[in-house]
C-alpha cells in the first residue's frame, strides 16, 4: 500500500548513523593529513630545513584549516597555496578546491582554479619545484592542471546535488502543506453541506410549528428559533470559504461499496466489513472514514496491485475504528507508481481535525492503516 509511513522510522535510523557536518570537517582534515603524511620522508630530505617531526607538525597545522571549509573555505585554500609553494605539497589544494566548489558554487570554484593554475605555473617554472619533475609544459599540464580541475569539478557537482536535494525537500514540504490545506477545505465543505442541511431543516420545521401555533403563546418562540437557525446558516456560509465550482460533500459509509467496486475493477478485491453501529454515527465521522478508505484503496492499487484488501469498520467503546490491511507484494511493481506522496498527510489532517489518530505500519508482510475517531457518543 502506501510506503511513506515507513520512511520516518528509516529516516530516524539513518539520522542516528549520520555524522554531523562538523565531524565531517574533522574527518576531511584528518584524511588530508593522512595522505600528506605519506610525503613526510621526502619533505624531511628536501632542502627546506624541516625534519620528520617538524614536517609532520607543519602538515598537521595546514590540514587543520579544513575544519573551516564550510564557513570559510577560502582559508584552507590560502593555506593550501602556501603549502604548495613551500613544501611542494599538492594534496591539500585538492581538498581546498573541492570545498570551494561544494560550498561556494561554480563561480568561486572557477576563480579559485584559475588562480591555483596561475600560481602553480609560476612555481613550476621555479628551479627545484617540484623536485622530481622537469620544467616542461607537458609535465605541468599532465599533473597540476588535472588535479585542480577535477577537484573543483567534483565540488561543483556536489554543490548542484545539494541544491537539487534542497529543492526536492522544499517541493515535498510544499506538496504536503497543499495537501493539508486542500483537506481542510474539503472538511469545511463537508461541514457546510452536512451541518447546513440540518440547519435548513431546523429553520423550516420551526417555521411550520410557528404557523401551527399561530395565536398561541409559543408562536414567538418558534419564530425566534427559525430566525436563529437562518442566522446560523448564514454565519456558516460566511465563515467557511467555498469554491464556486465545489464538489458535492464526501459520501458516508454508504459510499464504501462504490469504492470497493472500483477497487475490484482495478484488480484489487476488497473484503468490506462495516458494523451496524457505525452507520448510526454522524455524517462527518462517516465522511472521514470514507476519505481514509478511499485513500488506502488508491494506494493499495498503486503499490500492491492485484492483492486483496481487507477493510474493517467497527465501534469499540467510544472509538470508531477503521482498519485497512493488504499484503505487501513480494516483488515491486514493474513500473514505479505515480504518486505525489501526500495522501498520508491528507488522511492524517482529516482524522486529527476530528480529534482522532492515524497510524500506518508494515510488518509480517502486511501493510496496515488504522484510524481511530471518537464516536461522539456517551458511554
Amino acid at each position: 500500500m502506501f510506503r511513506l509511513p515507513a520512511f520516518p522510522a528509516l529516516r530516524r535510523r539513518v539520522d542516528r548513523w549520520a555524522v554531523s557536518p562538523r565531524a565531517l570537517d574533522v574527518i576531511a582534515a584528518l584524511s588530508a593529513f593522512g595522505l600528506m603524511v605519506l610525503d613526510v620522508p621526502g619533505l624531511a630530505r628536501a632542502d627546506n630545513s624541516l625534519s620528520g617531526v617538524t614536517a609532520t607538525l607543519a602538515l598537521a597545522a595546514g590540514a587543520s584549516a579544513l575544519v573551516l571549509r564550510r564557513r570559510l573555505p577560502w582559508v584552507p585554500y590560502a593555506v593550501a597555496l602556501g603549502l604548495m609553494g613551500w613544501l611542494h605539497e599538492l594534496t591539500m589544494i585538492q581538498f581546498a578546491l573541492y570545498a570551494l566548489g561544494r560550498y561556494r558554487g561554480r563561480r568561486a570554484a572557477v576563480a579559485a582554479t584559475l588562480l591555483y593554475v596561475a600560481v602553480a605555473y609560476g612555481l613550476f617554472q621555479t628551479p627545484g619545484w617540484p623536485a622530481r619533475h622537469g620544467d616542461t609544459l607537458s609535465d605541468f599540464l599532465s599533473l597540476v592542471v588535472p588535479i585542480g580541475v577535477l577537484a573543483a569539478g567534483v565540488g561543483v557537482a556536489a554543490y548542484r546535488h545539494d541544491l537539487v536535494h534542497a529543492l526536492e525537500a522544499q517541493r515535498r514540504d510544499a506538496a504536503a502543506r497543499q495537501a493539508v490545506q486542500e483537506e481542510r477545505i474539503s472538511v469545511g465543505r463537508d461541514v457546510h453541506d452536512l451541518v447546513g442541511r440540518e440547519l435548513t431543516v431546523l429553520a423550516v420545521r420551526a417555521e411550520v410549528l410557528a404557523v401551527r401555533a399561530r395565536g398561541d403563546a409559543h408562536q414567538k418562540d418558534f419564530e425566534e428559533l427559525a430566525d436563529t437557525a437562518r442566522r446560523a446558516h448564514l454565519m456558516l456560509n460566511e465563515t467557511l470559504v467555498r469554491r464556486a465550482d465545489r464538489d458535492a460533500a464526501t459520501p458516508g459509509l454508504e459510499g464504501l461499496t462504490v469504492l470497493a467496486a472500483e477497487s475490484e475493477r482495478m484488480g484489487s478485491p476488497v473484503e468490506l466489513a462495516v458494523a451496524a453501529e457505525a452507520k448510526a454515527l454522524s455524517p462527518l465521522r462517516q465522511a472521514a472514514v470514507h476519505r481514509v478508505v478511499q485513500e488506502c484503496l488508491t494506494n493499495a492499487a498503486k503499490h500492491a496491485p492485484g492483492l486483496p484488501v481487507a477493510v474493517t469498520i467497527t465501534v469499540e467503546g467510544r472509538d470508531l475504528r477503521t482498519e485497512v490491511r493488504n499484503p505487501l507484494p513480494k516483488t515491486p511493481p514493474d513500473r514505479a507508481p505515480v504518486s505525489t506522496g501526500t495522501g498520508l498527510f491528507s488522511m492524517e489532517e482529516r482524522v486529527t481535525s476530528m480529534g482522532g489518530t492515524l497510524r500506518a505500519r508494515a510488518g509480517d508482510g502486511v501493510y496496515t492503516v488504522t484510524a481511530l475517531l471518537p464516536t461522539g457518543l456517551d458511554g
